[in-house]
């Protein structure tokens, strides 16, 4: 991997990762648009890394509500009230909103794996990434805040994750869809599926650690890696900026167009 190839995947990822077009399926998407061909091993260290660099990128941005969240849960947890405060009850609903893409990783295992080497599924996939956000609008009401959320919510959204284990289908768009499906207004379902990103992002990066480390392509692609990793965390970072501004008075059907769109540039050019 050449360091302008790490610098596109970083541009690619950084903004996938957050506007609800799919970050795995444009993974899948551009080096195969491209002609680039990875071995699996530096594939997979830079894919582990540059998801990493969005993950800093949402910590960054959320800082001062992460950090509220985090103190919130634990002082309602050493008060033995754990539901006592808004910040303790967000900490519990993140949880909450979590345990289905974790049980739905351990699952759809196979399916999820089998999924990825195909192209036409990210295609496939990208369609229903579309369909959700249509969905989306045309039910929601859009007429509560992050105040008003409650566990069933929670669950709800943490229910439309678990789609998003498909390669195609946006974690982002997915989880805002659920919100939304929810009636909370666009920024607050955003909002809260970026918050809910930073578990599923530790947990995923733990897992895939242990492998990581082991692996000799690390030592080989440090710096490709490296580029990508930083020019994923700083697209990322304005990538939700961007995107909470936007949503305040602006729909997702522009980015349902643009999932339908590219499923099909996908599915037109395979054999």
């Amino acid at each position: 991997m050449t360091l302008f190839q790490a610098f596109v995947l970083g541009i690619v990822q950084g903004l996938t990762e957050f506007l609800p077009i799919s970050s795995s399926g444009h993974l899948v998407l551009v080096p195969h648009l491209l002609g680039w061909h990875f071995p699996k091993d530096v594939a997979f260290v830079f894919d582990v890394l540059v998801q990493m660099g969005t993950l800093l990128a949402v910590i960054v941005y959320f800082w001062d509500d992460l950090w509220g969240i985090t103190v919130g849960f634990l002082e309602a947890l050493a008060r033995r009230r754990p539901l006592e405060t808004a910040e303790a009850r967000l900490g519990w609903y993140l949880i909450l909103a979590t345990l289905p893409a974790v049980a739905g990783g351990l699952w759809l295992k196979d399916s999820v794996e089998a999924a990825f080497s195909s192209p036409r599924a990210v295609g496939f996939f990208l369609w229903g990434t579309a369909a959700l956000l249509v969905l989306a609008e045309l039910i929601g009401r859009r007429r509560r805040n992050l105040a008003q959320l409650h566990w069933g919510d929670a669950l709800v959204v943490g229910l439309f994750q678990v789609l998003a284990l498909f390669p195609g289908v946006s974690r982002s768009g997915s989880t805002i869809s659920g919100g939304m499906v929810r009636h909370l207004d666009r920024p607050t379902a955003a909002r809260f599926s970026f918050l809910m990103s930073v578990p599923v992002m530790l947990g995923a990066g733990a897992v895939a650690l242990k492998d990581l480390l082991t692996m000799p392509a690390l030592g080989e692609a440090w710096l490709p890696v490296l580029a990508g990793f930083l020019t994923a965390a700083a697209v990322g970072y304005l990538a939700i900026r961007w995107l909470l501004r936007y949503l305040g008075s602006h729909s997702l059907y522009v980015f349902a167009a643009y999932c339908v769109l590219v499923g099909a540039l996908i599915l037109a050019t395979l054999p």
